[in-house]
């Protein structure tokens, strides 16, 4: 898996984060339970954990920076 392909899928899960915690909050809002939604958003970012620690893996192997830049940061 390379490191592009890393970035991509961080970017499309927290997309996906976002649109679970929407319907989390639906779902109060409503009176439902939100146990199951809740322990799937809990699966979906340790997701992301795992994935930042597989980007940040290939950063390194890179020879690539691991931190210093501001969440979503410009490099210029």
């Amino acid at each position: 898996m390379g490191l592009d392909h890393v970035r991509s899928e961080i970017e499309h899960m927290r997309v996906q984060v976002g649109k679970q915690r929407k319907e989390i909050l639906q779902l109060q809002r409503a009176g439902i339970s939100t146990a199951s939604a809740e322990l799937l958003l809990q699966r979906m970012l340790a997701k992301i954990d795992g994935l930042c620690d597989e980007r940040d893996r290939l950063k390194k192997e890179e020879g690539g920076p691991t931190k210093g830049r501001v969440l979503g940061g410009r490099s210029w």
